[in-house]
């Protein structure tokens, strides 16, 4: 084996050890995580699903109902107060919490067992390799969708119900909610528990191959700062400074993001449908329509917005994580 590679070895060796926690530690770690994480991203979401939902453009003379994020923003407090943009944010709280300990969780759980299946690392704590990390990571993303997609679409259903305020002539209002509790009876009355999984292609798209971004990179990211901090005596993560910590969450976020947008831009429209509607519903029907009527540009937009938002958002979430850890074990 030559240098480089066992220094690559130690470094990951050096980056996971100590990182074991109890169940009920990275539940609790992991949903404090979100929760602070949701409370810094929320405002940028609803810009992003404002943008990804607003009517698509089908002649040449039409203009959109917004002209960029800074609009949506400006129109949105405008119209709705500051607090239109955190509307909708009760179940995406619980959301967050269910996201992010679960990602946590399954990350961990995962590793584990990838560690065991292993015949290089079975019966032994030896570190697994950063394909391994971002292969725990992908089925960490598809298994929290199954959890994920409900949420999503609640949250997206009300994200967009202050859009009737901007509505133009000869546009249609979107239905009105009290609240999640509305959209819950409304769905289950008019398209059952399958009306609850509109959109799970795209989520699992975008929470495994995202996951496997996510996890991934802040694994490599983390591994190259200890190694470059390692004349300082820093070995492990518990070495690392929360502004590395942050770093760290902030580069995993944005490509997590990046990733897969198309795939969310599709399930946001898929998921703010009103049952009724004559809109197409299914997956390839919507990527079709939307490259017809605005090419690729249509597939990143609120995609700025969303990378921009991911990198305190993310490193909010990674940094209070690995603090909890450090000073809360649980």
């Amino acid at each position: 084996m030559q240098a480089r590679e066992v220094e690559s070895v130690v470094v990951v060796a050096h980056a996971q050890e100590g990182r074991k926690g109890t169940v009920m530690g990275e539940i609790i770690h992991g949903s404090i995580a979100g929760i602070v994480g949701k409370y810094v991203e929320f405002p940028f979401d609803t810009i992003k699903v404002r943008l990804q939902t607003q009517p698509l453009l089908t002649a040449a003379a039409d203009a959109p109902t917004f002209r960029g994020p800074l609009d949506v923003l400006r129109q949105t407090v405008r119209k709705e107060g500051f607090l239109g943009l955190y509307k909708g944010i009760s179940a995406p709280l619980v959301g967050a919490m269910i996201e992010n300990s679960g990602l946590f969780l399954c990350y961990s759980q995962i590793q584990r067992l990838v560690r065991s299946m292993s015949p290089d690392t079975a019966g032994t704590s030896a570190p697994l390799s950063l394909p391994q990390l971002a292969t725990c990571g992908f089925f960490s993303g598809a298994i929290v969708s199954i959890v994920l997609t409900p949420i999503e679409l609640i949250k997206c259903k009300l994200q967009v119900q202050g859009l009737n305020k901007h509505v133009k002539v000869g546009q249609s209002l979107r239905p009105s909610y009290s609240g999640p509790t509305d959209i819950i009876r409304n769905i289950m009355r008019t398209e059952g528990l399958s009306g609850f999984y509109r959109g799970h292609l795209g989520t699992l798209l975008r929470e495994s191959g995202g996951g496997a971004a996510w996890f991934g990179s802040y694994e490599y990211v983390c591994m190259k700062m200890i190694a470059a901090n390692a004349y300082r005596g820093v070995r492990t993560k518990d070495d690392l400074t929360p502004w590395h910590l942050m770093g760290a969450g902030a580069i995993a976020g944005m490509m997590f993001n990046f990733s897969l947008f198309p795939a969310d831009v599709i399930k946001s429209r898929q998921q703010t449908i009103e049952p009724g509607s004559t809109a197409n519903r299914g997956f390839v029907a919507i990527a079709k329509e939307i490259y017809a009527t605005q090419g690729i540009k249509g597939f990143y937009r609120g995609c700025g917005i969303t990378v921009l938002r991911s990198a305190p958002t993310s490193g909010s979430i990674f940094m209070t994580y690995e603090l909890l850890k450090r000073n809360v074990p649980l």
